[in-house]
């Protein structure tokens, strides 16, 4: 449980014959968005990480749309005002877990609400255990954040987690899906697969 699938691949069993174009893809994507926001921040020289943080926000999304809008099949959908790509009925949504290399499963939101949590709890897998404290009319009923409706109610979810920082550049870098429980920050990773990062990542 939590560990990379073994046997026959999860992503490729997710996403078919896209699965090697995306594993090569993606981390180009992380990678460009690393580099722009780094120059972002160097360009403005501020002594905080402020400009690269935000950078880095904003430009995950930017460049994994423009990176991924060519595939067979692939869509574009506005969540809170960010250009998040569906490909294969799955919305890939990028999490920055960590500012240092240390493995996803120490992954956690900054918080326990708001359209990400909301977005894994909807769209996330089925959870491993049952909710002890909801019955199933209830969990139905759950108010999500509205920008959800824009996603089709059978939608899977692959988060690309990854740990990046402006000095060392993105140092770990994976996808996989996982859940979250209402009220709690921290991943239950189902399935998670490493990607393989650009050999100029260390460039900083």
């Amino acid at each position: 449980m939590g560990e990379p699938s073994k046997g026959l691949s999860w992503s490729r069993g997710v996403f078919g014959e896209l699965a090697a174009p995306l594993a090569r893809l993606i981390p180009e994507c992380i990678f460009r968005a690393h580099e722009r926001a780094r120059d972002g921040h160097r360009g403005v020289g501020t002594q905080t990480l402020e400009a690269y943080g935000h950078g880095l926000h904003a430009s995950q999304y930017e460049e994994l749309a423009a990176g991924l809008t060519d595939l067979p099949g692939a869509t574009a959908v506005r969540l809170q005002a960010r250009t998040v790509m569906v490909v294969a009925g799955h919305v890939l949504y990028p999490i920055r877990y960590a500012k240092r290399e240390v493995p996803v499963t120490v992954a956690r939101l900054r918080r326990a609400v708001g359209l990400r949590a909301d977005l894994i709890r909807r769209h996330g897998p089925e959870p491993m255990q049952g909710e002890l404290d909801l019955g199933l009319e209830e969990l139905q009923e759950q108010e999500f954040h509205k920008d959800l409706e824009q996603l089709a109610p059978e939608a899977g979810l692959v988060l690309l987690a990854y740990a990046c920082s402006m000095s060392d550049g993105v140092m770990r870098l994976e996808w996989g899906d996982a859940e979250l429980r209402r009220g709690d920050r921290h991943l239950l990773w189902h399935h998670h697969e490493p990607l393989d990062l650009p050999d100029a990542r260390r460039s900083a």
